[in-house]
């Protein structure tokens, strides 16, 4: 799809070699999905981030978290105008089209759950006020690797649910590093980005994506793999019916971008470990000697696949 060459060529100016990363990014923007980046410190996930929403024609926010910030920091306040001599609402930083929620898990919990109502439902409710969000509505959410930190505090399974997609960005090669060294040497490349997308673009996508179609055989592939993790010996807790409808929607987002009007089995086995690896829980046993990825990639070969004449 011309849109993504054109995302990967662009970004590809400011972060380097991450090209399927800038796919996975698309899939989730048009299918309203929310996307957390993790990684350790210093691989570019703000960078990516704030690249990818500059490209957006859209309004963009961050917020820094850190333990002493609010819940009212994040959905807003109502404040008493002493001029007017009522009561106002200032509107947080949620209330743009994609907000960049900077190392979240450094927000204490009560803070972090302000967020749930924002990402499921898209409106925030202040003092009794319920106020829907703008659209397109996007949260880039960034932390680092819970096990090395101190200070953070691990998002519970509730919230995990609500990201479509978890991309961990990983070091670059010997030839990428290279190639960073040359781009930022000579000054600021994020400042040449160019646009490529309006909202109303954005939104157009986002209706074509529901088009693409599932044959019979391939919903039943998705909910055998959804219901294997629910039946794992190292998994405690599988994967819920939001994560199979999310699993649903990425396929359908790799099959628009491939310009396929049908999605494939392929498509859910690319999507699988990005979309349900966050979502599951290992047993203690299992934990100990796989990651989350290794053991939803278990699970991929544990279900037989359909054939290619089924799946169209």
């Amino acid at each position: 799809m011309e849109l993504v060459k054109d995302l990967q060529r662009e970004l590809g100016k400011v972060i380097i070699g991450k090209d399927e990363v800038v796919e996975l990014l698309f899939i989730s923007l048009i299918n309203k999905g929310h996307v957390l980046l993790e990684s350790v410190p210093g691989t570019g996930k703000t960078m990516l981030a704030k690249s990818f929403a500059k490209m957006v024609d859209a309004e963009f926010k961050r917020i820094q978290f850190t333990p002493d910030v609010l819940p009212s920091d994040v959905t807003g306040i109502q404040f008493f105008n002493p001029q007017k001599h009522e009561f106002q609402l200032r509107p947080g930083p949620v209330m743009t089209n994609i907000l960049l929620a900077d190392e979240v898990n450094r927000a204490t919990p009560r803070t972090q759950s302000s967020l749930l109502e924002v990402m499921e439902e898209r409106q925030v409710t202040i003092d009794g006020e319920t106020i829907s969000l703008p659209s397109p509505f996007m949260v880039m959410a960034t932390q680092n690797p819970i096990e090395s930190q101190q200070g953070t505090f691990p998002l519970p399974e509730a919230q995990m649910d609500r990201f479509f997609i978890q991309l961990d960005l990983g070091y670059p090669t010997i030839e990428e590093e290279q190639q960073i060294l040359q781009t930022y040497r000579e000054g600021e490349p994020l400042k040449e980005l160019k646009v490529l997308f309006t909202k109303d673009k954005i939104e157009q996508l986002q209706q074509d994506v529901k088009k693409v179609r599932l044959s019979s055989e391939v919903e039943l592939y998705l909910l055998h793999i959804i219901h294997q993790t629910r039946n794992h010996d190292e998994i405690e807790l599988g994967v819920s019916p939001r994560g199979a409808l999310a699993l649903m929607r990425a396929a359908q987002g790799r099959a628009f971008i491939q310009q396929r009007s049908f999605v494939t089995p392929e498509d859910i086995k690319k999507m699988a470990p990005y979309v349900l690896s966050h979502r599951i829980v290992l047993s203690m046993e299992g934990s100990l000697k796989k990651t989350n990825t290794q053991v939803i990639n278990d699970v991929l070969k544990m279900i037989p696949v359909p054939v290619e004449a089924a799946v169209k």
